[in-house]
């Protein structure tokens, strides 16, 4: 009986970075070997076992076998004679097919150290075709690893997939869990340029596919096509290390430009409407959770008026706040400030001049609903204790006036 760490770990350390997790794989042993020796069986669809000290996984070593289409159809066999190299070439990609032994050894079998070496994300075997889910991991470990690319021969791989329908037998949940792990990623456009060279975005997210090739105004858009900048924007919010939420506004704020009509290019009347509501359908589709759906909701539907907030009435500004719930929910107002902004400054290479100028508005409104949220409802409405159906006119009035001291220069 041997344990080896396998995977993710092996790569990590290979590569200097931090390793959060060990996976083991144990070769040569039965379920009543690993329950005999304390450990304590967790896995359904095969024996996984967790250490009764470091309560890490344990699993044995397995072989497996294709029996149905998408990510479910598979049937596992594990026995004492399956060897370290069976259950390694089972993995997706050969820097993931590495084994460290207890004595250090590094165990190689698929050239995964010269992969590392060479920057490179390349299958293992054949079997990689047999499960969808290895095309969103490695669009995902790309994000994760931007100056690694895919190699030719594993890109033409994951396209027969996408043409074979692999990819539509993803489930929603898995589809959304690797998006928004990859979106968490260190640079997240290359999770999106990977989905789509090989055709899978277009499959799984097609309305953020149709962005790309719709232009934009060149003197606000250096990028000029949407999709460009829409990578340029997810990737600002990576950089500055904003929450799932947030990155996930940034990437769906220009939805609606997709399904504009070309007579409305390059400046998209109307787009603000339209993206919400792709937005919605989108988030159904994938289940994506409320609390990211419905910032990115706002985010698509405001994110202008956030630009021309220094242009804005008072009035018309607390008619946002109250469109948007901030006198509720300050914090997701001011979440959707930070994806605007990276809306604005998503622009152009790192040293653009765009990326570094001035954002007055995120202050701007911010202080604004500062002193709209001072204001005492309450005493308002018991002012209006005679007329109750004029509260809320009263109310909304109150705020406009707190605006208009709060910030002096504002027009009436």
């Amino acid at each position: 009986m041997q344990a080896y760490v396998v995977g993710g770990a092996v790569r990590d350390e290979l590569l200097g970075l931090a390793v959060q997790d060990h996976d083991w794989v144990v070769v040569g042993a039965t379920p009543d070997d690993m329950i005999a020796k304390g450990f304590r069986p967790v896995g359904k669809d095969f024996p996984v076992f967790l250490h009764p000290d470091t309560h890490e996984e344990y699993a044995l070593a397995r072989t497996e076998r294709k029996t149905a289409p998408g990510y479910h159809g598979f049937v596992f066999h594990t026995a004492p004679d399956v060897k370290l190299e069976d259950d390694l070439i089972r993995r997706d990609l050969t820097i993931n097919a590495m084994a460290r032994a207890e004595d250090g050894t590094i165990v190689d079998p698929y050239g995964g150290l010269q992969d590392l070496r060479d920057r490179v994300f390349r299958h293992v075997s054949p079997a990689f075709a047999e499960d969808p889910v290895r095309i969103l991991r490695v669009a995902r470990f790309a994000a994760r690893l931007p100056d690694f690319t895919v190699a030719d021969t594993t890109l033409a791989l994951m396209r027969q997939m996408v043409d074979a329908g692999e990819v539509d037998a993803l489930v929603p949940e898995r589809v959304w869990q690797e998006l928004s792990r990859g979106l968490m990623e260190q640079k997240p456009s290359r999770m999106l340029a990977v989905l789509r060279d090989c055709g899978a975005l277009a499959r799984i997210l097609p309305e953020l596919d149709a962005l790309w090739g719709v232009p934009q105004p060149p003197l606000h858009h250096p990028e000029v096509d949407t999709g460009v900048h829409m990578m340029l924007v997810i990737d600002y919010a990576a950089e500055r290390g904003y929450d799932l939420p947030v990155r996930f506004a940034a990437l769906m704020h220009d939805l609606g430009k997709g399904a504009t009509p070309p007579e409305h290019w390059p400046k998209h009347h109307g787009h603000e409407g339209i993206g919400p509501r792709l937005i919605t359908d989108l988030c159904k589709r994938l289940r994506v959770p409320a609390e990211c759906r419905d910032l990115a909701v706002m985010t698509a539907r405001e994110h202008g008026n956030v630009s021309r907030a220094l242009e804005l009435r008072a009035n018309t500004l607390v008619t946002l706040f109250e469109r948007c719930d901030g006198f509720r929910k300050p914090q997701r107002f001011a979440q959707m400030l930070l994806a605007s902004e990276c809306d604005a400054r998503g622009r152009g290479d790192e040293n653009h001049e765009l990326r570094h100028r001035d954002y007055p508005q995120a202050a701007y409104l911010l202080r604004a609903l500062d002193a709209a949220r001072g204001v005492n409802a309450g005493e308002v409405a018991a002012r209006c204790a005679e007329n109750r159906a004029r509260i809320p006119e009263a109310v909304h009035a109150a705020r406009v006036s707190a605006v208009k001291a709060a910030l002096h220069d504002v027009r009436d």
